[in-house]
């Protein structure tokens, strides 16, 4: 269960506007952080945010910030709110208790008080949200007048109410802001239906046709992954045989780091797209009757983490798809709405796509793959 964080910055405190705009806004440096940290966390930062400048925030080392500040860990949220406002929902990426850090980002402009923010936090996935606190309120249960001081957190029982009804608050507070409806976690059973094999499913796996076709779209999603940024997962049964014929082993070290979603329902999906403490995309690569359990393995996800916003692509050729079409008339994939939530990329598309940036990935990201995709309906 992750813990939930909240700064609250009252209007008009320009101490804290200035560095908000300073260090997270703006971001910081790792150049300017390595010189502060020891070995350790230095590998931990770059493991997760490569070269790239940090958000960066802290709060004043009191007794009640410090007791808060010690049960917080990678992959819990927090939130900045000014006012009455979610300015900023993001991921704690990891932490320091560091005077000499806190000093060089975040200089008294007043001159009235010589403690600094001590405790800080490095934050993952910062999005600017602009979001009325009252909707936070509001998912919690929280009176109308229930007003922030200082750095909070979530009380567990408020925690485990949201966690038994919702996945992600992350998610959530997303889908709240573009007015979408969030969704509760249910109970929706898998359907334990028969297989049928094709003469065409048989002649494909016995002259590994289906394997080789596999491996190949697999290849070219990890390196249209890596031009349009993000970090490449697969499953670790296929990365010895990515690596075998295409010598390349650049895969995430561990999938989990920080995932609000349990890894057993995304580990071993065939290709996903993470960055930070965030997926991207995730693909099913699919040719015969697999189609079925690729689909198993979103409906799970779906189940687990129903608001997560990341798109799901089911890939496979042209000629399946009047079967792909039929596997998502069955009643289970029907009330999961998949017809709404997957999208299909055909092979073709996705051989167009990697054959126009094969010299450069100028111009590309998640957005062209999805203008190549359509809607199962």
């Amino acid at each position: 269960m992750k813990n939930i964080f909240i700064l609250y910055i009252p209007t008009g405190n320009y101490e804290a506007l200035v560095h908000y705009e300073d260090t997270i806004k703006n971001r910081v440096s790792q150049q300017k952080i390595v010189k502060y940290v020891d070995e350790n966390l230095k590998n931990k930062l770059r493991n997760i945010f490569g070269s790239k400048p940090i958000a960066t925030w802290g709060s004043r080392n009191s007794d009640a910030n410090r007791s808060k500040f010690e049960r917080m860990q990678p992959g819990d949220d927090i939130l900045i709110v000014e006012g009455d406002t979610v300015r900023l929902l993001g991921k704690i990426a990891e932490k320091t208790i560091n005077q000499n850090l806190s000093r060089e980002l975040w200089k008294n402009l007043r001159g009235t008080s010589s403690d600094g923010w001590d405790l800080i936090y490095f934050i993952a996935n910062p999005l600017e949200i602009e979001l009325p606190f009252n909707e936070f309120k509001k998912i919690f249960n929280y009176a109308h007048n229930w007003s922030l001081r200082g750095f909070t957190s979530i009380a567990d029982e408020k925690l485990k109410e949201f966690y038994s009804k919702y996945d992600d608050l992350y998610s959530v507070l997303q889908k709240i802001k573009s007015g979408d409806n969030i969704e509760e976690k249910e109970d929706v059973p898998i359907e334990n239906e028969k297989i049928e094999l094709q003469q065409e499913d048989i002649e494909e796996v016995l002259g590994n046709k289906e394997l080789s076709d596999h491996i190949i779209m697999q290849w070219k999603l990890i390196g249209l992954g890596m031009k349009a940024g993000s970090k490449v997962w697969i499953p670790k049964n296929d990365q010895s045989r990515i690596n075998k014929e295409y010598r390349f082993s650049n895969f995430e070290k561990e999938f989990t780091a920080g995932l609000d979603t349990p890894a057993k329902y995304v580990e071993n999906i065939d290709v996903v797209w993470k960055e930070e403490y965030r997926i991207d995309a995730a693909f099913e690569i699919e040719n015969s009757t697999s189609i079925y359990s690729g689909l198993l393995r979103f409906a799970d996800l779906k189940i687990v983490a129903p608001n997560s916003p990341y798109p799901l692509y089911i890939v496979a050729p042209i000629s399946k798809k009047k079967r792909l079409i039929d596997q998502i008339k069955r009643p289970t994939f029907k009330r999961l709405e998949f017809g709404k939530k997957v999208r299909y990329l055909s092979y073709e598309s996705i051989n167009e796509i990697d054959k126009f940036f094969t010299s450069t990935a100028s111009g590309f990201n998640a957005d062209v793959l999805r203008g190549k995709s359509e809607l199962i309906n």
